[in-house]
């Protein structure tokens, strides 16, 4: 990363915000005494507002090695209370037994690509910006371009269909392989141009907002790179096995298919669905007792006056439950 890179990174942190803030804190309850975890750091928004509680001590976790940046000058400030650790937060549990911190009082969850990540047009998640055709979180596996460009067209259309909920899925496919045989991927915005073409017509108009034609196509993209969902669905059962009795799990989610996972796994663990859910199935039906118990019904969603300080919080929802003293489900193998 150049220095005009890294010092656009610093402003992009400087000019962060939370999206619902205030209502993860209303949910999350930090206490004097307790441990948190914020699963996924960004720009450290969570995690200063957490120890402004005057909690005993913060764990933040991020697999994006860029973020050290927004760490400093909170481990700074809050010298022996933070910590950054470096991976996944699907990895939690080993992550922090590593440091010899076994439960938590309450952990956050901010899920999905931040506004400072597509922001860097050098990390290539933006169809506005152009940059390589990357979206790794991190640094290490098959990048966007990897896919575009070596995929077949049939799992290219299902993985932009099922990730990105996009309509002119197999349109969309079909347009990419005959245009990588003319020249391989390699910048954001060759793939936008090429996706928002074979979608046609007018941009889709969702309220009284267009979207682009590539966003649904890039959602996908990204989501597929980085396993996001399953990384999603990893977490939170990390999380249940980490939180002490008590302990608050709140998560933040920015659109329908990562929602839905929350919401069903909060349903199943609570109770309100049969142990025999297809979403969450689980083989030791003989275990019944609800490890959760819900703090609010339903999503809770941003403010009005936040959407219109935070774009970015419009579609967001925000899910919240407390951990019961039942034991941890078992998990299928």
């Amino acid at each position: 990363m150049n220095l005009s890179s890294l010092g656009q990174q610093n402003l992009n942190v400087l000019n962060h915000t939370s999206v619902m803030l205030n209502e993860v804190l209303e949910a999350l309850r930090p206490s004097n005494e307790g441990v948190y975890i914020d699963g996924t750091f960004g720009a450290g928004g969570y995690s200063r507002a957490i120890l402004e509680q005057g909690t005993s001590m913060l764990w933040a976790i991020d697999r994006d090695p860029t973020v050290i940046n927004a760490a400093s000058p909170i481990e700074n400030e809050f010298k022996g209370k933070f910590q950054l650790l470096q991976g996944c937060f699907s990895n939690m549990e080993k992550i922090l037994k590593e440091n010899g911190v076994k439960y938590v009082d309450g952990i956050v969850l901010d899920i999905g690509v931040s506004s400072m990540q597509l922001d860097q047009a050098e990390r290539g998640f933006s169809f506005m910006r152009d940059g390589p055709l990357d979206m790794r979180m991190g640094h290490e596996g098959q990048t966007a371009a990897d896919v575009v460009n070596k995929m077949d067209e049939e799992e290219l259309a299902n993985i932009i269909y099922r990730y990105g909920e996009e309509r002119a899925s197999r349109r969309v496919a079909r347009a990419i392989v005959e245009a990588r045989i003319e020249k391989s991927f390699k910048r954001t915005l060759e793939l936008s141009r090429v996706v928002k073409k074979a979608v046609g017509g007018p941009e889709y108009k969702k309220g009284k907002r267009q979207i682009h034609g590539a966003t649904r196509t890039f959602q996908a993209l990204r989501i597929y790179v980085n396993d996001e969902l399953g990384e999603l669905k990893r977490g939170l059962e990390a999380a249940e096995r980490m939180l002490a009795p008590g302990g608050r799990l709140c998560v933040v989610t920015f659109h329908s298919l990562e929602d839905r996972i929350v919401k069903e796994f909060f349903k199943l663990k609570s109770g309100d669905v049969p142990r025999g859910s297809r979403h969450m199935p689980t083989r030791e039906t003989d275990i019944s007792e609800p490890t959760f118990e819900m703090i609010f019904r339903g999503g809770k969603k941003a403010s009005t006056n936040e959407i219109i300080i935070n774009s970015r919080s419009r579609s967001a929802k925000m899910r919240a439950a407390v951990r019961t003293v039942a034991p941890a489900w078992l998990q299928e193998k």
